[in-house]
């Protein structure tokens, strides 16, 4: 099996939904989202998928989420943007846009430099 991963970041506020705590209250995180993707063949050049590509997909999924209020846009305007959530609808939204044979294999969100939050799909 191949792997390749890419990292972006992206800034955001958030507040929980039915959390008791000081994450209730609107506040703001400088979020860092690596995606990694898998192949078990490579293309006729040898190369799993394009760096470039994938660094545009990272950058074209997170750019959604930069500089909002998380609480305002979809999908979080309906379910509770927790680093759970944010990991796992980066996933599944990079799982769309990859060509045939690439797979997300996971997806890891850092709210800050020592939480993170880890999404395989498994």
């Amino acid at each position: 099996m191949y792997r390749i991963t890419v990292e972006d970041d992206f800034s955001s506020a958030h507040r929980l939904r039915e959390y008791q705590g000081k994450c209730s209250s609107l506040h703001g995180h400088n979020w860092k989202v690596r995606l990694t993707v898998r192949a078990r063949e490579l293309d006729d050049r040898g190369i799993t998928i394009d760096f470039g590509k994938l660094k545009k997909l990272i950058a074209s999924l997170v750019s959604r989420f930069d500089h909002v209020d998380l609480n305002q846009i979809p999908p979080f305007d309906r379910l509770n943007p927790t680093a759970e959530n944010i990991a796992r609808t980066i996933f599944e939204l990079a799982a769309e846009e990859l060509p045939a044979g690439i797979e997300v294999d996971r997806v890891v969100v850092w709210e800050s430099e020592k939480n993170r939050m880890e999404y395989s799909g498994e």
